[in-house]
């Protein structure tokens, strides 16, 4: 008890810190780039103070420029050395926290859903209750002074986070089934398939052009993820199709994503990332009401005893909920620093580390020849993700 307790106040604690810390950083980040400015700026506007005579004010004009050229070379050659050595402690902390928020959110969700009955316990009902405790901490910050702004969102921007929202808490809730199905690892396994979906439903719906290239990687994807089920001891048909699913949505939800942050005007209204992505779980959250009380709502009297007799349910749905909240906003803060590609391979080496040591927590099957695929999947989502700029360099 004493233990989930202190994680549950550390993450609180490191959010709140890497949110101070990144807003320290970029301000002072500011002020130098302003004093830097300033300065370039007067070094073009050097001029006598006392007019002379008989100096030929052209070529004292020359050396003046001569000076400022010079001057100017030599800070730009302190500014690309330290460029050069310099560090994204930011960052660096951004994919820190984001691989052990996804690690402890992964350790913690089965916790619960194992607590709760596994697959004939109450998925749907704690993958809801597990974007509440995101709603509640989002909220809190827009309550806490100085934390976060209120984003200026108008009913029309609303509208149209709607589809977002909805492929979002479907990706989560079908993700959380899959878990409660099936291993850890197996659903990892699963979810390394969705750059497949993604192409698919980005080429044949949204009429966006997929490279040669990136379409021969996803048989290597498939393969992997085929040879890796093939050895599962715990397969469950639930589970594959559930982790599919859960694919599809994610899939839909980058799509409707990049269509969503065109509209004219939206970014200024919502802030920042982190009010997108508070305003998309609260959605998701009133969403994933109807799907609870339609899927699990005659047994929800059940869920309450459980609740009230087994602590465990309660603690990690309460420690699962906040370390996803924490995760995907970090994941979305690290796209924004760096880029597709990099999240695409960080989001790679996270699997693995998901996959290992969660089996090696919860005891699940390690076996080689699930190894061997699950290498194989990930490393083709590994090509899938840099293959057009490894051509692009060759040419």
């Amino acid at each position: 008890m004493m233990n989930t307790k202190f994680v549950l106040s550390f993450l609180i604690s490191i959010l709140s810190l890497i949110r101070v810390f990144s807003f320290h950083v970029q301000a002072t980040s500011n002020s130098v780039n302003n004093v830097i400015r300033t300065n370039s700026s007067n070094l073009g506007r050097q001029t006598p103070l006392v007019k002379l005579t008989g100096v030929d004010v052209n070529l004292q004009a020359k050396k003046i420029a001569l000076q400022s050229s010079t001057t100017g070379k030599v800070i730009g050659s302190h500014r690309d050395q330290n460029q050069a050595i310099a560090i994204d402690i930011p960052l660096l902390l951004y994919f820190l926290f984001w691989y052990v928020g996804n690690y402890y959110y992964n350790l913690t969700n089965k916790l619960a859903l194992r607590a709760a009955g596994g697959s004939k316990g109450f998925p749907m009902t704690i993958s809801s209750l597990q974007l509440g405790v995101g709603c509640i901490y989002a909220l809190f910050l827009w309550a806490a002074p100085d934390a976060r702004s209120v984003p200026s969102v108008t009913k029309g921007d609303i509208v149209k986070m709607l589809p977002v929202a909805f492929c979002f808490m479907g990706a989560h809730s079908a993700s959380v089934f899959a878990l409660s199905a099936g291993a850890v690892s197996f659903g990892q396994i699963v979810k390394a398939a969705e750059p497949a979906f993604a192409a698919i439903l980005s080429h044949f719906v949204y009429e966006q052009k997929i490279s040669k290239a990136k379409w021969l990687c996803l048989p290597i994807v498939i393969g992997g993820v085929i040879l890796a089920s093939v050895s599962e001891l715990n397969f469950a048909f639930s589970a594959l199709i559930a982790g599919c699913i859960a694919n599809l949505f994610a899939a839909f939800k980058g799509n409707e994503n990049k269509k969503l942050m065109t509209t004219h005007g939206l970014k200024n209204r919502m802030g920042s990332v982190g009010n997108q992505f508070a305003l998309t779980t609260l959605l998701s959250f009133l969403m994933s009401i109807p799907v609870v009380l339609l899927k699990e709502g005659s047994r929800l009297g059940e869920f309450i005893d459980i609740l009230k007799s087994n602590p465990s349910v309660s603690i990690n749905i309460l420690a699962s909920g906040l370390w996803f909240y924490g995760y995907n906003e970090l994941a979305t803060m690290t796209l924004k620093k760096t880029g597709a590609v990099t999240q695409s391979v960080a989001n790679t080496a996270k699997r693995v580390i998901v996959i290992v040591g969660v089996a090696l927590v919860l005891a699940e099957s390690l076996d080689p020849m699930k190894l061997l695929g699950c290498g194989i999947g990930i490393g083709g989502v590994l090509l899938y993700s840099i293959i057009d700029q490894l051509i692009s360099r060759k040419r």
